[in-house]
C-alpha cells in the first residue's frame, strides 16, 4: 500500500462506539484505507505523514444549522467583532460610516441584545453617529434590528404604522418608533434598503466557507437558502470552489401557500456536485428575548406575574400539518426552527400527522434550536424519528439567560431549556450546528458548553443534569449531523472506506478541555484545505 497520507501520533476519535478511538489512519484516493497497525505499517511508503504530537483528530465536523453566505457577507460590512458594549458598538459604526462615505445605507449585523436596556437600542443613539443616511443593523440572532431616524422616515414608519402580524415595532410612550424592530417588522424597512446581489452572496459564501473550514467543518446544512443563495452555491460549485459538502434548506415563504411546493421541486433539480438543496426550512416562531417564541403558557412580566402574550406562531399549527404532509409527499426533509415549547410541539404534531398520512418517510425531519421543550414532548422525538438539532453554545448562564430569559419564563420552564441529555436518554438522535453568525462557528467552544453547561469557570452550570459527555457531543457534531444530511454512509465517522474528511486539533481536549482547543488542520477528501497559521 502506498498511501497519500498517514496521520498518527495521537488519538483519533472515530464516532464508532464499537471502536471509538484508533491511533493512526492512512488515506489514499480521498478515502480512508487503513487504521491502527495497518496504517502505521504504511508510513515508510506514504507520500506525506502528519504527526499529531499527542493531539486529537476527529471526523470532519458537520454543522447541521449554519448561514455561511449571509454571515460571511456580514463580516465584510459593519460588524461588531472586537466591540464589547454599547459605547464600542457606536464607535464601530462611526468608523465604518466614515470609511464608506459613498454608501447610500449603512448596513451591518452582530450586536447582542445584552448591550442595551431590555435588548432595545434607540434610534437617537444611532442618529448620533449616522445622522445623514439610513442605517439598519441586525442583532446577533437576526430576530431584531436597530434603525436610525432616517431609515424609519424612508420606510414611512411612524406612530400610526400598525405592527405586522408576524412582528413588532418597539415604541415610545407616545406610540412613535423607538428604533428597534422585531421579527416581521424588520422586513418593512429592509424592502427599502439595497438588495444583496448574487455577486454579493457569492463573495459572502467564499468568506463564510473560509470561516467554517478554519474550525474543521467539512460539511454543513445551510439553514436558509433563498433563490440568490441557491445561485451562489451553484456558481461556486460549478467553478470548483465549493469545498464543503452541503445540503441546502430552501426557505418556506410563510406568506404563501402550498402552491410554492412545485417551485421548490423545480429548484431541487438545480443541484451541483457538492451542493444538494433537498431540505425545506420552516420558521415556526421567533425568540424568547423579544417574547416572540411561541409558548404554551404566557410569558411572565418582570415581577413574575403572567401576561397575555404567548408569542407568535409564524405558521398556523393546523396549516403546518398540511404543509409537512405535502412536503413529505415530495420527499423533502423538513428543517424546523422552533424555540418555544408550543413551536416544538407544533412541529412534532405536524410530523405525527404526516406519519399517520404517509407512514415512515425516511426524510429525517429535524427540529433546530429546541430551547424550551415541554417534558411531555421529550420522548416524542424518538417515537416519531425526529432528530434533535442542537445549538449548544446557548446553554449557559449568560446575560441573555439571567436578564432576558429566566425572569420571563419562571423557574419551572427555565429548567426545560436545552434538554440535551434527556433527549439522548429517551432514544432520540441528535445532530449539532452552530447557527453561525448568530453564534460562533468554533466547534470546540460549542462542545465546551455542551459538556460543561458553562462558559466561564466562575459561572454556575446551566442545569448541569443536561450536560453531555465529550463523546456524545463529538458524535452529534459528526455522525449525528451526517445522519441529518443523509451522508452517514460516507462521512461523519472514521473507518476503512469512508471519505477522508478530518479535523486535526492542536491538543487533546478530552484531557485538556475543549474551550481553548483549536483546529490545526482541516482535511477534505484527503487534501489539506486549511492549516492554522
Amino acid at each position: 500500500m502506498h498511501p497519500d497520507l498517514v496521520i498518527r501520533g495521537g488519538r483519533i476519535f472515530t464516532a464508532d462506539p464499537s471502536r471509538p478511538y484508533v491511533d493512526a489512519v492512512a488515506v489514499a484516493g480521498g478515502r480512508i484505507v487503513a487504521v491502527d497497525g495497518d496504517a502505521e505499517a504504511a508510513v515508510p511508503d506514504a507520500r506525506d505523514v502528519i504527526e499529531m504530537r499527542g493531539a486529537l483528530a476527529a471526523p470532519g465536523f458537520i454543522d447541521a444549522h449554519v448561514h455561511p453566505a449571509s454571515s460571511g457577507l456580514d463580516k465584510l460590512r459593519c460588524h461588531f467583532d472586537g466591540a464589547n458594549d454599547a459605547v464600542s458598538a457606536l464607535e464601530t459604526i462611526q468608523v465604518y460610516a466614515a470609511a464608506n462615505p459613498d454608501l447610500p445605507w449603512i448596513i451591518g449585523a452582530g450586536w447582542p441584545q445584552s448591550w442595551f436596556p431590555k435588548g432595545c437600542p434607540s434610534k437617537e443613539m444611532l442618529d448620533g453617529v449616522v445622522p445623514d443616511r439610513p442605517a439598519l443593523l441586525t442583532n446577533t440572532d437576526g430576530h431584531g434590528a436597530w434603525a436610525n431616524s432616517r431609515a424609519l422616515q424612508v420606510a414611512g414608519i411612524d406612530s400610526a404604522t400598525p405592527d405586522p402580524a408576524d412582528g413588532r415595532i418597539e415604541r415610545l410612550p407616545d406610540g412613535s418608533p423607538q428604533g428597534t424592530l422585531h421579527e416581521g417588522a424588520i422586513r418593512m424597512l429592509e424592502h427599502h434598503a439595497p438588495e444583496d446581489t448574487v455577486d454579493d452572496l457569492t463573495t459572502g459564501l467564499v468568506r463564510g466557507q473560509e470561516e467554517l473550514l478554519s474550525h474543521g467543518i467539512t460539511g454543513w446544512q445551510d439553514a436558509i437558502v433563498d433563490e440568490k443563495v441557491h445561485e451562489a452555491y451553484l456558481r461556486l460549485d460549478a467553478e470548483g470552489r465549493l469545498i464543503g459538502t452541503v445540503v441546502g434548506a430552501m426557505w418556506w415563504n410563510r406568506n404563501r401557500g402550498l402552491e410554492q411546493i412545485h417551485e421548490l421541486v423545480a429548484r431541487r433539480e438545480r443541484t451541483g456536485r457538492r451542493f444538494r438543496p433537498s431540505a425545506v426550512k420552516l420558521m415556526l416562531d421567533g425568540v424568547v428575548e423579544n417574547f416572540t417564541a411561541s409558548m404554551l403558557e404566557p410569558y411572565l412580566d418582570g415581577s413574575g406575574d403572567p401576561t397575555h402574550n404567548r408569542g407568535i406562531d409564524f405558521v398556523d399549527p393546523e396549516e403546518l400539518k398540511s404543509i409537512v404532509g405535502h412536503l413529505d409527499d415530495h420527499d423533502f426533509q423538513c428543517h424546523f426552527h422552533a424555540i418555544g415549547d408550543r413551536a416544538v410541539r407544533s412541529a412534532l404534531d405536524a410530523v405525527e400527522a404526516s406519519r399517520h398520512r404517509n407512514g415512515p418517510s425516511g426524510n429525517r425531519h429535524h427540529i433546530a434550536h429546541i430551547q424550551v421543550v415541554h417534558p411531555d414532548d421529550v420522548a416524542r422525538f424518538a417515537a416519531l424519528d425526529v432528530v434533535a438539532n442542537a445549538q449548544p453554545l446557548w446553554a449557559n448562564n449568560d446575560s441573555y439567560q439571567t436578564e432576558l430569559t429566566k425572569p420571563f419564563l419562571g423557574p419551572e420552564r427555565s429548567g426545560w431549556q436545552y434538554p440535551f441529555a434527556s433527549l439522548l436518554n429517551s432514544g432520540a438522535r441528535m445532530g449539532m450546528g452552530s447557527d453561525w453568525g448568530v453564534s460562533t462557528a468554533n466547534v470546540m467552544e460549542e462542545i465546551h458548553v455542551a459538556v460543561t453547561r458553562t462558559w466561564s469557570d466562575d459561572e454556575e452550570p446551566f442545569y448541569s443534569e443536561q450536560a453531555l459527555t465529550p463523546e456524545q457531543a463529538l458524535t452529534a457534531f459528526t455522525l449525528g449531523s451526517a445522519f441529518i444530511n443523509h451522508a452517514e454512509g460516507d462521512r461523519g465517522s472514521i473507518a476503512v472506506g469512508r471519505v477522508a474528511d478530518l479535523a486535526i486539533l492542536d491538543r487533546d481536549p478530552l484531557r485538556e478541555g475543549f474551550r481553548e482547543a483549536r483546529v490545526r488542520s482541516t482535511i477534505v477528501g484527503g487534501e489539506i484545505v486549511y492549516r492554522r497559521p
